[in-house]
Protein backbone atom coordinates (compact mmCIF):
# COMPACT_ATOMS: atom_id res chain seq x y z
CA UNK A 1 0.00 0.00 0.00
CA UNK A 2 1.63 3.15 -0.91
CA UNK A 3 0.04 6.92 0.04
CA UNK A 4 0.46 10.54 -1.10
CA UNK A 5 -0.12 13.54 1.44
CA UNK A 6 -3.53 13.65 1.68
CA UNK A 7 -3.18 17.52 1.96
CA UNK A 8 -1.89 17.80 -2.23
CA UNK A 9 -3.86 19.37 -4.55
CA UNK A 10 -4.93 16.65 -7.66
CA UNK A 11 -5.65 18.10 -10.97
CA UNK A 12 -8.30 17.52 -12.86
CA UNK A 13 -6.14 15.23 -15.49
CA UNK A 14 -7.37 11.65 -15.88
CA UNK A 15 -3.53 10.53 -16.55
CA UNK A 16 -0.53 11.80 -17.18
CA UNK A 17 0.53 14.07 -19.73
CA UNK A 18 3.97 15.15 -20.89
CA UNK A 19 2.70 19.09 -20.39
CA UNK A 20 2.69 21.65 -17.79
CA UNK A 21 0.11 22.57 -14.94
CA UNK A 22 -2.34 26.05 -15.10
CA UNK A 23 -1.33 28.46 -12.58
CA UNK A 24 -3.93 28.63 -10.53
CA UNK A 25 -4.84 32.05 -11.45
CA UNK A 26 -4.66 31.47 -15.02
CA UNK A 27 -1.15 33.52 -15.13
CA UNK A 28 0.50 33.25 -18.75
CA UNK A 29 3.60 34.71 -19.65
CA UNK A 30 4.14 35.14 -23.42
CA UNK A 31 6.27 32.30 -25.45
CA UNK A 32 9.91 33.05 -26.20
CA UNK A 33 10.14 35.58 -28.98
CA UNK A 34 11.43 35.79 -32.17
CA UNK A 35 13.17 39.90 -31.68
CA UNK A 36 16.05 41.63 -31.93
CA UNK A 37 14.77 44.24 -29.71
CA UNK A 38 15.73 44.91 -26.11
CA UNK A 39 13.46 44.14 -23.32
CA UNK A 40 14.09 46.64 -21.11
CA UNK A 41 11.91 45.38 -18.04
CA UNK A 42 13.08 41.86 -18.64
CA UNK A 43 16.07 40.79 -16.26
CA UNK A 44 19.28 40.17 -17.88
CA UNK A 45 19.73 36.60 -16.66
CA UNK A 46 16.87 35.95 -19.01
CA UNK A 47 17.32 35.29 -22.98
CA UNK A 48 14.47 34.75 -25.35
CA UNK A 49 14.59 33.36 -29.08
CA UNK A 50 17.08 35.29 -31.37
CA UNK A 51 15.15 35.93 -34.85
CA UNK A 52 15.63 32.80 -37.31
CA UNK A 53 18.30 33.26 -39.94
CA UNK A 54 17.02 35.24 -42.94
CA UNK A 55 18.00 32.39 -45.17
CA UNK A 56 16.17 30.14 -47.72
CA UNK A 57 16.19 27.40 -45.60
CA UNK A 58 12.92 25.51 -45.05
CA UNK A 59 10.84 28.61 -46.57
CA UNK A 60 8.53 29.23 -48.97
CA UNK A 61 8.73 32.37 -51.14
CA UNK A 62 8.73 36.09 -49.40
CA UNK A 63 10.07 34.44 -46.41
CA UNK A 64 6.51 32.75 -45.62
CA UNK A 65 7.10 29.17 -43.97
CA UNK A 66 6.34 26.14 -45.79
CA UNK A 67 5.05 23.09 -43.95
CA UNK A 68 3.97 21.12 -46.68
CA UNK A 69 6.64 18.73 -46.30
CA UNK A 70 6.03 18.59 -42.25
CA UNK A 71 3.26 17.03 -40.53
CA UNK A 72 2.59 20.30 -38.18
CA UNK A 73 -0.54 20.46 -35.90
CA UNK A 74 -2.92 23.28 -37.62
CA UNK A 75 -2.18 26.77 -35.96
CA UNK A 76 1.17 25.50 -35.43
CA UNK A 77 3.03 29.32 -35.05
CA UNK A 78 5.41 29.97 -37.97
CA UNK A 79 8.51 30.58 -35.65
CA UNK A 80 8.27 27.02 -34.46
CA UNK A 81 7.68 25.35 -38.36
CA UNK A 82 10.89 27.46 -39.26
CA UNK A 83 13.02 26.35 -36.27
CA UNK A 84 12.22 22.58 -36.56
CA UNK A 85 13.22 23.20 -40.55
CA UNK A 86 16.31 24.88 -39.15
CA UNK A 87 17.40 22.46 -37.10
CA UNK A 88 16.23 19.72 -38.63
CA UNK A 89 20.02 19.11 -40.58
CA UNK A 90 19.36 16.31 -42.59
CA UNK A 91 15.83 17.55 -44.19
CA UNK A 92 14.64 14.12 -42.11
CA UNK A 93 10.97 15.11 -40.29
CA UNK A 94 12.55 14.33 -37.24
CA UNK A 95 15.27 16.20 -34.76
CA UNK A 96 17.60 13.88 -32.48
CA UNK A 97 18.41 14.86 -29.41
CA UNK A 98 21.61 17.01 -30.70
CA UNK A 99 19.47 19.03 -32.81
CA UNK A 100 16.86 19.49 -30.22
CA UNK A 101 19.38 20.52 -27.97
CA UNK A 102 20.53 23.25 -30.43
CA UNK A 103 16.85 24.16 -31.28
CA UNK A 104 16.20 24.69 -27.23
CA UNK A 105 19.27 26.37 -26.17
CA UNK A 106 18.90 28.72 -28.93
CA UNK A 107 15.57 29.71 -28.07
CA UNK A 108 14.45 29.47 -23.96
CA UNK A 109 17.64 28.09 -21.80
CA UNK A 110 21.32 26.25 -22.53
CA UNK A 111 19.58 22.41 -22.22
CA UNK A 112 21.78 19.78 -21.15
CA UNK A 113 21.64 16.39 -22.74
CA UNK A 114 20.57 14.30 -20.24
CA UNK A 115 17.86 16.98 -19.42
CA UNK A 116 16.97 16.77 -23.66
CA UNK A 117 16.96 12.89 -23.23
CA UNK A 118 14.43 13.01 -21.04
CA UNK A 119 12.01 15.30 -22.62
CA UNK A 120 12.45 13.33 -25.78
CA UNK A 121 11.41 10.04 -23.89
CA UNK A 122 8.25 11.79 -22.27
CA UNK A 123 7.01 13.02 -25.65
CA UNK A 124 8.30 10.97 -28.75
CA UNK A 125 6.36 8.04 -30.36
CA UNK A 126 7.23 4.66 -28.52
CA UNK A 127 7.36 3.21 -31.93
CA UNK A 128 10.42 5.46 -32.97
CA UNK A 129 14.43 5.92 -31.53
CA UNK A 130 15.54 9.11 -29.30
CA UNK A 131 13.84 11.63 -31.58
CA UNK A 132 11.33 13.75 -32.00
CA UNK A 133 9.05 14.47 -35.03
CA UNK A 134 7.02 17.89 -36.07
CA UNK A 135 3.91 17.20 -33.62
CA UNK A 136 5.79 16.17 -30.99
CA UNK A 137 8.38 19.53 -31.22
CA UNK A 138 5.04 21.75 -31.57
CA UNK A 139 3.68 20.12 -28.08
CA UNK A 140 6.93 20.37 -26.38
CA UNK A 141 7.70 23.89 -27.32
CA UNK A 142 4.43 24.99 -25.96
CA UNK A 143 4.79 22.64 -23.03
CA UNK A 144 8.52 24.73 -22.50
CA UNK A 145 6.46 27.81 -22.91
CA UNK A 146 4.02 27.41 -19.76
CA UNK A 147 6.88 25.98 -17.86
CA UNK A 148 8.93 29.02 -18.75
CA UNK A 149 5.62 31.67 -17.48
CA UNK A 150 6.24 29.66 -13.80
CA UNK A 151 9.67 29.45 -13.68
CA UNK A 152 9.64 33.64 -14.30
CA UNK A 153 6.86 33.70 -11.55
CA UNK A 154 8.35 31.87 -9.06
CA UNK A 155 11.79 33.67 -9.62
CA UNK A 156 11.09 35.98 -6.91
CA UNK A 157 14.79 37.32 -7.29
CA UNK A 158 14.94 37.36 -10.73
CA UNK A 159 18.65 35.25 -9.92
CA UNK A 160 17.59 32.87 -13.43
CA UNK A 161 17.84 30.24 -10.79
CA UNK A 162 14.80 28.42 -8.98
CA UNK A 163 16.23 28.13 -5.44
CA UNK A 164 14.72 25.24 -2.41
CA UNK A 165 12.59 27.79 -1.08
CA UNK A 166 11.24 28.93 -4.84
CA UNK A 167 11.08 25.51 -6.38
CA UNK A 168 9.03 24.87 -3.47
CA UNK A 169 6.44 27.67 -3.62
CA UNK A 170 6.82 27.16 -7.19
CA UNK A 171 5.68 22.95 -7.03
CA UNK A 172 2.76 24.27 -4.58
CA UNK A 173 1.89 27.03 -6.63
CA UNK A 174 1.04 24.42 -9.47
CA UNK A 175 -1.09 22.27 -7.24
CA UNK A 176 2.27 19.61 -5.98
CA UNK A 177 2.51 20.06 -1.91
CA UNK A 178 5.62 18.22 -2.01
CA UNK A 179 6.83 16.84 1.43
CA UNK A 180 10.35 18.12 2.44
CA UNK A 181 12.09 15.66 2.60
CA UNK A 182 11.05 14.11 -0.85
CA UNK A 183 11.73 17.78 -2.07
CA UNK A 184 15.48 17.53 -0.70
CA UNK A 185 16.14 14.19 -2.03
CA UNK A 186 14.84 15.57 -5.30
CA UNK A 187 17.07 18.48 -5.10
CA UNK A 188 19.79 16.34 -4.22
CA UNK A 189 19.85 14.78 -8.01
CA UNK A 190 21.17 18.17 -9.51
CA UNK A 191 23.93 19.11 -6.68
CA UNK A 192 27.59 18.64 -7.66
CA UNK A 193 28.51 16.99 -4.64
CA UNK A 194 30.24 19.98 -2.90
CA UNK A 195 27.23 20.44 -0.05
CA UNK A 196 26.45 23.66 -1.45
CA UNK A 197 22.64 24.42 -1.41
CA UNK A 198 21.42 23.58 -5.17
CA UNK A 199 19.90 25.95 -7.35
CA UNK A 200 18.12 24.78 -10.73
CA UNK A 201 18.50 26.26 -14.33
CA UNK A 202 15.41 26.02 -16.23
CA UNK A 203 16.34 22.67 -17.81
CA UNK A 204 16.87 21.28 -14.62
CA UNK A 205 13.16 22.87 -13.14
CA UNK A 206 11.37 21.85 -16.30
CA UNK A 207 13.14 18.04 -15.23
CA UNK A 208 12.24 18.64 -11.81
CA UNK A 209 8.72 19.66 -12.53
CA UNK A 210 7.65 17.06 -14.40
CA UNK A 211 9.47 14.18 -12.89
CA UNK A 212 6.93 15.63 -10.05
CA UNK A 213 3.56 15.87 -12.46
CA UNK A 214 4.34 12.29 -14.23
CA UNK A 215 4.46 10.47 -11.09
CA UNK A 216 1.79 12.22 -9.38
CA UNK A 217 -0.81 11.49 -12.53
CA UNK A 218 1.09 7.97 -12.54
CA UNK A 219 -0.29 7.36 -8.71
CA UNK A 220 -3.96 9.26 -9.17
CA UNK A 221 -4.52 6.61 -11.98
CA UNK A 222 -4.04 4.02 -9.20
CA UNK A 223 -5.81 6.43 -6.97
CA UNK A 224 -9.21 6.12 -8.48
CA UNK A 225 -11.13 7.24 -5.42
CA UNK A 226 -8.73 10.00 -4.80
CA UNK A 227 -8.38 9.18 -0.59
CA UNK A 228 -4.44 9.75 -1.24
CA UNK A 229 -3.20 5.83 -0.87
CA UNK A 230 -3.19 3.43 -3.84
CA UNK A 231 -2.93 -0.22 -3.99
CA UNK A 232 0.36 -1.50 -6.41
CA UNK A 233 1.70 -4.21 -7.52
CA UNK A 234 5.55 -4.54 -7.36
CA UNK A 235 5.24 -4.45 -11.00
CA UNK A 236 2.98 -1.66 -11.65
CA UNK A 237 5.34 0.45 -8.92
CA UNK A 238 7.88 -0.21 -10.98
CA UNK A 239 7.06 0.04 -14.31
CA UNK A 240 5.37 3.46 -12.71
CA UNK A 241 8.92 5.10 -11.01
CA UNK A 242 11.50 3.52 -13.26
CA UNK A 243 11.23 5.95 -16.27
CA UNK A 244 11.56 9.07 -14.15
CA UNK A 245 14.39 7.56 -12.21
CA UNK A 246 17.07 5.92 -14.54
CA UNK A 247 19.95 8.35 -15.96
CA UNK A 248 19.47 9.69 -19.67
CA UNK A 249 23.30 10.80 -19.77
Amino acid sequence: MSSWNNNNRYHSESSYAPSAPSLPDQHQQPQPHYSNNNNNNAPSNYHHAPPPPSSNYGSGYYGQVSSSSYSFPQGTNPDVIRTFQMFDRDQSGFVDDKELQQALSSAFHNFNIATIRFLIFLFKDPRQPLRIGPKEFSALWNCLGQWRGIFERYDKDRSGKIDPLELRDALYGIGYAVPGSVLQLLLSKYGDGSGRRVELGFDSFVECGMIIKGLTEKFKEKDTRRTGSAKLSYDEFMSMVIPFLVSYD
